[in-house]
């Protein structure tokens, strides 16, 4: 399911519900209807910044180093299987953050599910 995110400041950003629910859980907001006021922009922002320089620290998983060191080594490299490449939070994100400063700049709320 998808969740679009609107504003008089922005083009809509849609994302899937999953990704949008991690978002709207850090701003203490309904996934299935909501509003975040123009007073509501600012700390939303800053929010949303420290869980994406958050989710850019983390290594990555065990399962990732150990796919990648096992097709790719001094003994074989295959090419045919790459280490899949996961679209990180903070790329997820980025598209509903520009929205949210459009949105704080001009003073507009953002709404979703309506």
């Amino acid at each position: 399911m998808l969740i679009t995110f609107k504003t008089k400041a922005a083009a809509e950003v849609i994302m899937y519900k999953e990704h949008a629910k991690r978002i709207l859980d850090l701003f203490q907001k309904d996934l299935g209807r909501g509003v975040l006021t123009a007073a509501e922009t600012g700390p939303a922002i800053a929010k949303l910044e420290a869980e994406m320089l958050a989710s850019r620290l983390h290594a990555p998983s065990e399962e990732v180093k150990h796919d990648i060191d096992l097709h790719h080594n001094q003994y074989v490299d295959d090419a045919e299987h790459e280490a899949v490449q996961e679209v990180g939070f903070a790329v997820r994100a980025y598209p509903l953050l520009e929205l949210l400063r459009a949105a704080h700049k001009q003073g507009k709320d953002v709404v979703w599910g309506v």
